[in-house]
């Protein structure tokens, strides 16, 4: 037993160095790192090997998402994001140079009013002490009334964790209702955190590749074949990040139909629903019991500072998030929630209404720019292709730096170099010299 353990971890060395090389091979021809048809290839040997030897395939597969993984993250050290571009620029600015942050969704508008007033209650107020890692018990029933007004759906407080922003309640539910060696549908472009989170739980991501020319709609056939008997979870994320798109509902409908009929949780990010500007439908809608819905008021009340969020779910699901919660972090920091409580009581309509008219202006100049993009139904971005030879988002968004421009390059939200992303959260007149700047950038000034 000795002997052969200790000869598969030299295979195992063996294969890392492999896969060193094989990724610095990609990075130089500019393919991405995943690749969808060469795993199911080697996944297709691994059952047919399976069966001839008599092992377990369901096993073999986890131990083949294990392998895969490994690869991926040797082979993702130096991978680019828009959160890279953006320490670079917050780096540069420490410098004195001036960049104009369009690689972010950090809406520059302030957060409502009544933020500033209850900042300084929670002193009388006594919210200063340990509490209940689910939330505050008001906070959470003003929450329940506020899900209901919004969303039209109706919880309780035990549907209800408030978390750290809504990354973290991303974070727990992968980490709680899978095990390595489970796999995660991801349909892409999607935001990196969904994959990262997954990475580092040891769940392998498979991904549906959508396109611009397909109007970023994912295939049902796609998405049946690539389930299997380790498929646990789909994640969706619409409006989406980074392409502003909202699923047709026939197409969410039948998503969430292949979910139920799988046993498949369903994550839904659902952050930019306050700035949906068509037909929108919560996946809270459906009353499916394995469904987990984020929110977060980074984006609807401007208050990425604040750093909270919530995850609605079922009272089971809720428990588990709420163990790994209790153990990473006792519970979010009750002046926040206070803050974010009262939060609830502003209308926040006008933010819609300002990110509306930048997506709108920034559009305008991007087509004039002749960018291809689908105008987006939502969020706070355009996810453009650069249709010039060689075009690389990576190269581009770091020169870009240079000339006081951030944007984010479209390699960090999956297989797309030749796209970047750019984020309406800036005033009008910073938007439009951002907006010239990349001009001049892709006229070659």
């Amino acid at each position: 037993m000795d002997a052969v353990t200790l000869e598969m971890i030299k295979l195992m060395k063996t294969r890392t160095e492999i896969a060193k090389e094989i990724g610095q091979v990609k990075k130089n021809i500019g393919k991405g790192i995943s690749d969808e048809n060469r795993e199911d290839n080697l996944r297709g040997k691994i059952i047919e090997l399976s069966k001839d030897i008599g092992l377990d395939e369901t096993l073999a597969s986890k131990f083949l998402n294990f392998l895969l993984n490994e690869s991926i993250k040797v082979q993702s050290e130096n991978k680019q994001t828009h959160l890279s571009i953006f320490l670079k620029a917050k780096s540069l600015e420490q410098k004195g140079k001036k960049i104009i942050h369009m690689e972010v969704g950090e809406p520059d508008f302030s957060p409502p009013k009544i933020v500033e007033k209850s900042l300084s209650e929670v002193f009388e107020k006594g919210f200063m002490k340990y509490g209940q890692v689910q939330g505050m018990p008001i906070f959470r029933e003003e929450l329940v009334k506020y899900i209901f007004k919004k969303f039209n759906v109706k919880v309780t407080h035990e549907n209800i964790l408030v978390s750290p922003g809504a990354r973290f309640s991303i974070f727990s539910a992968i980490n709680t209702l899978l095990n390595p060696g489970d796999e995660m549908i991801v349909i892409e472009p999607a935001w990196p955190a969904y994959k990262d989170c997954a990475l580092n739980s040891g769940i392998k991501v498979r991904t549906i590749t959508t396109t611009l020319e397909e109007k970023w709609e994912p295939s049902i056939e796609q998405i049946k074949n690539i389930i299997n008997s380790n498929t646990k979870m789909i994640v969706l994320n619409y409006p989406n990040n980074p392409t502003g798109k909202i699923l047709p509902e026939k197409i969410q409908d039948r998503i969430m139909e292949l979910a139920k009929n799988n046993d498949l949780y369903v994550l839904s990010d659902e952050i930019y629903s306050q700035y949906a500007k068509t037909n929108w439908k919560s996946v809270l809608s459906y009353n499916y019991e394995k469904s987990i819905v984020t929110q977060s008021f980074s984006k609807s009340h401007a208050m990425t500072g604040f750093r909270i969020g919530y995850g609605i779910a079922s009272k089971q699901i809720i428990e588990k998030m709420s163990k790994l919660e209790a153990l990473c972090l006792t519970n979010v920091s009750e002046p926040i929630q206070y803050v974010a409580m009262k939060a609830l009581e502003a209308d926040t309509s006008n933010n819609s209404k300002i990110v509306q008219k930048r997506l709108d202006m920034i559009s305008q100049k991007a087509k004039e720019m002749g960018l291809e993009f689908i105008v987006p139904d939502g969020a706070m971005y355009i996810f453009a292709k650069i249709n010039q030879k060689d075009f690389d988002g990576v190269k581009f968004a770091n020169n870009s730096l240079e000339k006081g421009l951030a944007v984010a390059p479209g390699e960090g939200f999956g297989n797309y170099k030749n796209f970047i992303r750019i984020s309406a959260c800036q005033d009008d007149k910073t938007l439009m010299e951002g907006m010239v700047i990349l001009g001049n950038m892709m006229s070659g000034k």
